[in-house]
């Protein structure tokens, strides 16, 4: 518990001296970027305060020069800030509570990124089709399919929503296997143990020429290339 009390504590202390000057600059310039910059390093300190380290395979694997939607599995609050400094610049989708952050919500904002409340219906339709607009503007997006994290790191059914967008926007997806997390941040426990995460980045799923109708595929391809980047003991239970 005391290296997540030290952790969060250095964190907050570094938001709340870079956050406040990059907010008023981006809202006078209009200019976004340096928030983002700030995040990734935040993320990377983080991870580097907490005994992190990460082995990366397939990066060479992500598409270039046209928007994808990465989505990989989500076994602890690790995952993002191990995640997200590795690949291109992206758009989240997130969960709408982390907008209530003081600091890091108004970044969230400005940055472009989706509120998602998994108990509303309709307005996860909404994100659906924001993320739809996102995606044909030329940004990239990562999501977390199973829509929540896995409360025993073990992989957990997929959110159909997400796949919708990606196949309305015609955009490939990018599966990608994160493993270890869970020992370090288990979920519901204030505790970060030092550790490795590996994260895999499998080929892309084409979404082009798919309609709606052929979302439970498109699902069950994405769902298997997770599954072949995780430990036996991440799978699900009925596997």
């Amino acid at each position: 518990m005391l290296r997540a009390v030290l952790v969060t504590l250095a964190i907050c202390i570094y938001v709340l001296i870079a956050g406040p000057p990059l907010l008023i600059y981006s809202a006078l310039s209009g200019i976004s970027d340096p928030i983002y910059k700030a995040g990734m390093l935040g993320a990377r300190m983080a991870l580097w305060l907490a005994g992190v380290r990460l082995e990366v395979k397939g990066l060479d694997r992500i598409p270039r020069g046209r928007p994808v939607v990465f989505m990989a599995n989500h076994q602890s609050n690790c995952d993002p800030p191990a995640l997200l400094p590795i690949l291109p610049t992206v758009v989240v989708m997130v969960k709408k509570e982390f907008f209530r952050v003081p600091i890091i919500g108004s970044g969230m904002v400005a940055r472009g990124f989706i509120p998602v409340d998994r108990r509303n219906r309709g307005q996860a339709f909404e994100a659906v089709d924001k993320g739809v607009e996102v995606l044909k503007s030329g940004k990239s997006f990562v999501v977390y399919p199973e829509g929540t994290r896995s409360p025993d790191g073990r992989l957990q059914k997929f959110k159909k929503g997400v796949f919708v967008m990606a196949l309305k926007a015609g955009a490939p997806i990018v599966p990608i296997s994160i493993s270890g997390s869970n020992k370090i941040m288990p979920k519901g426990k204030f505790v970060m143990r030092p550790g490795i995460v590996r994260i895999i980045i499998h080929d892309a799923v084409a979404t082009e020429g798919f309609t709606i109708e052929d979302r439970d595929m498109i699902i069950e391809r994405v769902r298997q290339a997770i599954l072949a980047g995780l430990e036996k003991d991440e799978w699900p239970k009925e596997q």
